[in-house]
């Protein structure tokens, strides 16, 4: 039968092909392999569970020693790094954009105060706080992550490093930091402000500057902590004061050079605030 406007509509297309979500490690592996929209990370790798055939060289005791390495190199990368400060936010933020430009001038303040700027080495924010710091003259430190979709280290970096593993990563963001300074962002910004504040809550470091920067943005989820997790008594009150809220990049590094946070790898000794 020729084919007309009327049965034209009646044909139907062929499905396209969605490959499933791979249950284990080998079914993760040979989808991986096809290149299709499935990009395999070791973070994942690691979470999944391990099919019964696996070999030594795939299995859970065998990528110990990678995570071990990666710590290795780390440590070596970053060891001296004695006056550290990470800046977090948003990769998706734009040149032009107000936080982008506040990231710049915080990162350039930093680097002439003598801190060293550290960042996840990507886009956005992280662009803006290592293109400020290389633009004082300091160290720019990009820690970037293996991702499914490829995050590019933006050129702005005196020194960059590659991980697979999000946990080695961020176990570098908290032992070379003296202070974070959090801008606008998404669940990976949440993720990396909650990190060090139940650290420090249940002092397993101590006490260092967390600064919020962009009290428009911040404000609802403070209103949220107070009215509700302080309310179901959640938190205690001590709690809020852990975070430091500015508009301020003079601001921000004022106040991390005046809660003594300037010296020792890691995190030192002060009070964190908020306004």
């Amino acid at each position: 039968m020729a084919d007309t406007k009327a049965n034209k509509s009646k044909k139907l297309r062929s499905p396209k092909k969605i490959n499933p979500e791979p249950e284990t490690v080998g079914e993760a592996l040979a989808q991986n392999e096809d290149q299709g929209y499935w990009r395999l990370t070791d973070d994942e790798v690691l979470l999944r569970s391990p099919e019964p055939d696996d070999d030594y060289k795939t299995s859970d005791s065998w990528r110990v020693l990678r995570i071990t390495s990666e710590f290795v190199s780390g440590f070596d990368d970053l060891a001296t790094v004695t006056r550290g400060v990470s800046i977090f936010g948003s990769a998706r933020t734009k040149p032009d954009d107000h936080y982008y430009k506040m990231a710049r001038e915080t990162g350039h303040l930093l680097g002439e105060a003598g801190f060293d700027v550290i960042t996840g080495g990507g886009p956005g924010i992280m662009e803006a706080g290592n293109r400020g710091a290389l633009d004082a003259g300091g160290t720019s430190i990009g820690c970037n992550i293996e991702l499914p979709m490829e995050q590019e280290p933006n050129p702005y970096q005196t020194r960059s490093l590659s991980f697979k593993y999000f946990f080695v990563r961020k176990t570098m963001f908290i032992k070379y930091s003296n202070a974070y300074v959090i801008f606008p962002g998404g669940f990976g910004t949440m993720d990396e402000l909650f990190e060090p504040l139940t650290l420090i809550q249940t002092r397993k470091i101590r006490n260092f500057p967390v600064v919020l920067f962009g009290s428009q943005y911040w404000r609802g989820l403070l209103q949220w902590l107070t009215s509700t997790m302080l309310n179901e008594r959640m938190i205690n009150p001590d709690d809020l004061g852990l975070m430091y809220l500015t508009d301020s990049p003079k601001d921000t590094v004022d106040f991390i050079i005046e809660t003594g946070m300037t010296s020792g790898n890691g995190n030192g000794n002060g009070n964190g605030k908020s306004s």
